[in-house]
């Protein structure tokens, strides 16, 4: 049989994927695994949310092929969303489009926006699919460092004047995974006049927009004046109402880019089954109570994080956003080294060098468990951090 393309072949090992093999082979030995690596809530969607799929689901008609560019229903409910929450007007027949999860749409984007070759600026640490959603569509990436330690706000001074130049999209994602790094509409509002200077196409990624702490609530880029000109912001209900396996968000705001994400769109999927669409809209039409409700949870949750980590002496800043914990790595190992001697404590947590070449020296904490486990967790890991210091 020949071989697959050399896009697939080319594609860096998936670090996930290699702990999850891992993990699954612990417990295959009968070893109590607790897992602080996985990005996915172990919430439960709230019932009114259930409760509209379920009567959807009984309608014949719902059955059939969505619209290729989602329902009205949701697209209305996304532009009500935001202009509730930010202020910020959107046409939902043009600035709105529905995806199968924000992945497939980020994804979808660099196909549909990205030739052979093209620049795409993107963080460093983040989210390794914005990276290898680059190089599936033929562009090169360039690295944008986020300022260390809190590893927040983008260090544009170490971007070479040419990068920028030859740059054609940007990639920004607060509140930031793995970091949970919040910032001002400030850093907005450099990131869209640096992108309009240079015509680069600006995507901000939101999908923890709604998971916020401490009085802290996370702007929007579109709120940015003229931001719409070259930017689009993608959102997904996976974590603000733990739908995760539901697969349904969004992209809003320049109409061209996402006139383009459509055609690509068009092509190789017929959007999200018409009932998650509907209640999906029915959540972003409710009054936000049980994500208040359960970012309650995730708060107890990083107090007693940080808390833990701190008594251990590992200094881990205290998030307002994301359900991450970003933490230095203990002095004497890297980060693929402490997380591999934590896995065979049978804890599993994502080495910071998943997430790029600034991620070195740092580990990501899911919250995505409960208060009994991360006590356990945390047992096992001040072990393994004893042992370090001998």
């Amino acid at each position: 049989m020949k071989r697959s393309s050399m896009r697939v072949q080319s594609l860096p090992p998936y670090l996930f994927s290699i702990f999850h093999e891992r993990r699954k082979a612990l417990e295959a030995k009968g070893i109590d695994v607790i897992d602080l690596g996985i990005g996915a809530p172990d919430l439960p969607p709230p019932d009114f949310i259930v409760d509209r799929l379920v009567s959807e689901l009984r309608q014949p008609e719902q059955h059939r092929y969505s619209p290729y560019t989602g329902c009205d229903e949701f697209r209305e409910a996304v532009a009500s969303y935001y202009k509730r929450t930010y202020d910020v007007t959107l046409d939902p027949k043009r600035e709105v489009l529905t995806l199968i999860g924000s992945k497939e749409g980020i994804a979808s984007m660099m196909t549909a926006w990205l030739d052979p070759g093209d620049v795409t600026l993107i963080p460093n640490p983040g989210y390794p699919v914005y990276r290898s959603a680059v190089h599936l569509a033929g562009g090169e990436v360039v690295d944008l460092p986020l300022l260390a330690p809190a590893h927040a706000s983008p260090n544009y001074e170490a971007i070479r004047e040419k990068d920028f130049e030859n740059a054609k999209m940007m990639v920004l994602n607060y509140p930031g995974n793995p970091t949970g790094a919040t910032i001002d509409i400030e850093v907005f509002l450099e990131a869209v006049t640096l992108c309009k200077q240079h015509d680069v196409i600006l995507a901000h990624d939101a999908a923890y927009g709604s998971l916020t702490y401490d009085g802290y609530q996370a702007p929007s880029i579109l709120q940015v004046d003229g931001a719409k000109e070259i930017a689009v912001e993608f959102g997904s209900l996976s974590k603000t109402f733990n739908m995760a396996g539901w697969r349904i968000g969004y992209v809003v705001g320049n109409e061209e880019v996402i006139k383009a994400i459509a055609t690509v769109k068009s092509n190789i999927d017929t959007s999200q089954f018409l009932p998650i669409q509907f209640a999906a809209a029915e959540a972003l039409r409710s009054d936000f109570s049980a994500v208040r409700e359960q970012c309650e949870i995730y708060k107890e949750r990083r107090d007693y994080a940080v808390e833990q980590l701190r008594r251990i002496h590992i200094d881990a800043p205290c998030p307002k956003g994301t359900f991450f914990i970003w933490a230095p790595v203990p002095d004497g190992a890297t980060s693929r080294e402490f997380s591999e001697r934590l896995l065979e404590a049978g804890v599993v947590v994502t080495p910071g060098e998943a997430f790029g070449t600034e991620g070195r020296g740092y580990f990501r904490i899911s919250l995505s468990t409960s208060i009994d486990r991360l006590t356990e967790a945390f047992s096992r890991m001040e072990k393994v951090v004893k042992e370090m210091e001998r």
